[in-house]
């Protein structure tokens, strides 16, 4: 799988994807995207615009609450904020590559983990087996009352 840093050029497709996947990612516009990549640890896009991930080391200080679980309790991890595969994509092993990516850049970094939150209510079953095959470990569960959302928080150990 051939995977390219995300460019400017991709901005326009990564937002029309996210849209697309609004309810497991949450919502993502230009002003947030361009904000995120001024402070992004790694950001991939697969070949043929079949998947792209953002990920931010502790240092980010995004204002998501599910970053802020994970800074509050450690300071050595790579947040995957978004991981997305277009549909006609899926089980090609897009994720897998995009997942192995940031986990390689992450261990150069000197990281001892990645970690990574799934929504559980509403629920995204795909998503869960995914990172259950990929070795990640239950870390933890919260409510986000202003989303209306239950997220399962996920740890995978760099060894």
């Amino acid at each position: 799988m051939i995977l390219r840093p995300l460019g400017p050029e991709d901005h326009d497709w990564v937002l029309a994807l996210n849209a697309a996947h609004e309810v497991e990612t949450g919502p993502l516009d230009r002003a947030a995207l361009e904000a995120g990549l001024a402070r992004v640890f790694h950001a991939a896009v697969a070949e043929s615009r079949s998947g792209f991930l953002l990920a931010y080391g502790p240092g980010a200080r995004l204002a998501s609450p599910n970053f802020r679980w994970f800074a509050d309790r450690m300071n050595d991890f790579v947040y995957v904020d978004r991981v997305i595969v277009d549909a006609a994509s899926r089980g090609r092993g897009v994720a897998r590559a995009l997942y192995k990516d940031v986990a390689d850049a992450a261990r150069r970094a000197g990281y001892r983990a990645v970690v990574a939150e799934v929504n559980i209510e509403p629920p995204n079953p795909g998503s869960l087996a995914f990172h259950d095959r990929e070795g990640f470990a239950t870390v933890g569960e919260a409510f986000l009352a202003d989303r209306g959302k239950r997220v399962r928080y996920l740890r995978l150990d760099l060894g």
